[in-house]
C-alpha cells in the first residue's frame, strides 16, 4: 500500500470536501470546509504539492473574474468494490471522488477473474487504498465445542480465492451484502431523501438494512437485521427451526410451492422465479395463485419489521422482492396487520449491493487519507 502524505489539519479537511463535491473553487471549498479563504489557498497548496488535488480548468466566478477549478490529484488512488453475490460476482473500481474508472461482471466461478479484471483496468499507476467485498453474512465467530469456528460468510471459499488475487498490504473490510443495498437505496434510489428506512431483501434468501439517521445499523454483532433467524414457525407442538423463515419464504420453496399447485393444464411448470412472476403479469391463474401468496407471506415479514422499527418506508429488493407485482398483496396485508407505512419497490436493482460496497470503499478511502492529518496548523 503506497504511503500517504502527514497532511495538516486544514488541507486534510479540504482534501475531504473536494473528494465529495468532485470539482470545487477554492471559494467553494471554504465554504464547505468552513475554513477561511488564507487557510484554503494555503491548503490546496499543499495538497497540489503531494498531487493529491490537480487544477482542473477554471470557473467564472460572477464578478467577472475567473477562478480555479480543483479536483482531486493523481497521487488520491482508487478503490475496489466486491460483490460475491449468489450467483454472479460484480466488480467496480472507483476514484476517491466516487468517479466509475472500471466495471466488470461474471459467474460465481469467474470471481478471481474478474476481480483481476477491475484491477488491471485500474492499474498499478495510481495507490490502491482500501477493499469492500459484500457478502452474505459477517457475523462474528460462534463457538462450537471447544474450538472456534470461522464466520459463517456465505462466500467462503469463494472469498478465500479472491483473497488470493487481492494486492498485498491493501486493507480488505468484509461488509453485509444487504446493507451495502440499504445505502444504495438511500444515496440513489427508492429512498433518496429518506434518512430513515428498512431495505426488505427476499430472494434465494432474506435480509433486512436498516438505516436510521442517515446510517446502516449494524448492532452489537454486526447481526442487525438477520431476519433468517426469527424464530418459525410459532405454532402449537412446532418448535422453530433453524433459519426455518428464510427457508420458507427464499426462491426455492417459492418455486416448490408453484410445483406442487400446478396442473397439466396451466403448460409447463416454471423452474425460475423470474419465469414464475412472467407467467403471472401474462395472468396465467395457477402463477397469478402462487405469486399473490407470495406477497402476502412478504407483507407479514414487512409487519414484523414495521412492529419492531416503525421505518415509515419499506424498500422491497431481491430478486422476487423487487417486483411490483408484490405491492398492492405486501401493502395490503401489512395495512391488515400494522400501522400506515409506506412500501416501494427498489430502484437501484441488481446493482444495489456493488453499488453500495462503492460507496463504503470511497468513504474508507478518504479516510486512509484524510487520517494522516497528524500535524498542527
Amino acid at each position: 500500500m503506497a504511503k500517504t502524505p502527514r497532511l495538516t489539519e486544514s488541507a486534510s479537511a479540504v482534501f475531504a470536501v473536494l473528494a465529495q463535491a468532485g470539482t470545487a473553487t477554492r471559494p467553494q471549498l471554504a465554504s464547505l470546509a468552513g475554513l477561511s479563504k488564507p487557510t484554503v489557498s494555503s491548503a490546496v497548496a499543499e495538497l497540489e504539492g503531494v498531487r493529491l488535488a490537480a487544477h482542473s480548468g477554471t470557473a467564472s466566478s460572477g464578478t467577472g473574474r475567473n477562478a480555479a477549478v480543483y479536483r482531486i490529484g493523481p497521487a488520491a488512488g482508487t478503490v475496489l468494490a466486491v460483490d460475491l453475490g449468489p450467483a454472479l460476482t460484480r466488480v467496480r473500481g472507483c476514484g476517491l471522488d466516487g468517479t466509475l474508472l472500471a466495471e466488470a461482471t461474471g459467474s460465481r466461478a469467474e470471481a478471481v477473474e474478474v476481480v483481476r479484471e477491475a484491477l488491471a483496468v485500474l492499474g498499478a499507476d495510481a495507490p490502491l487504498r482500501t477493499i469492500v467485498v459484500a457478502v452474505g453474512d459477517v457475523t462474528p465467530p460462534e463457538r462450537e465445542g471447544d474450538g472456534t469456528r470461522p464466520a459463517t460468510d456465505k462466500g467462503g471459499p469463494v472469498f478465500d480465492a479472491v483473497a488470493v488475487a487481492l494486492p498485498p498490504g491493501v486493507p480488505v473490510h468484509l461488509e453485509n451484502n444487504v446493507n451495502c443495498a440499504a445505502l444504495a437505496e438511500l444515496h440513489e434510489g427508492a429512498a433518496r431523501g429518506r434518512d430513515t428506512f428498512g431495505y426488505l431483501r427476499v430472494g434465494v434468501g432474506i435480509g433486512l438494512g436498516v438505516v436510521i439517521g442517515g446510517q446502516v445499523l449494524r448492532g452489537a454483532n454486526g447481526a442487525a437485521g438477520e431476519l433468517a433467524r426469527l424464530p418459525y414457525p410459532w405454532d402449537d407442538g412446532l418448535d422453530p427451526r433453524h433459519e426455518a423463515l428464510e427457508e420458507y419464504i427464499g426462491a426455492r420453496s417459492l418455486l416448490r410451492r408453484a410445483a406442487e399447485a400446478w396442473q397439466d393444464a396451466d403448460g409447463p411448470c416454471p423452474r425460475t422465479a423470474e419465469r414464475l412472476f412472467a407467467l403471472a403479469g401474462e395472468g396465467r391463474p395457477a402463477a397469478r395463485t402462487v405469486v399473490d401468496r407470495h406477497a402476502v407471506d412478504v407483507g407479514r415479514l414487512a409487519a414484523a419489521v414495521t412492529a419492531v422499527l416503525d421505518p415509515g418506508l419499506l424498500v422491497l429488493g431481491g430478486s422476487t422482492g423487487a417486483d411490483p407485482q408484490l405491492l398492492p398483496g405486501v401493502r395490503a396485508e401489512l395495512a391488515r396487520l400494522s400501522w400506515p407505512t409506506e412500501v416501494t419497490s427498489s430502484t437501484v436493482g441488481d446493482l444495489g449491493t456493488v453499488v453500495g460496497a462503492a460507496r463504503l470503499a470511497v468513504a474508507r478511502g478518504v479516510r486512509t487519507v484524510t487520517d494522516a492529518a497528524r500535524t498542527k496548523d
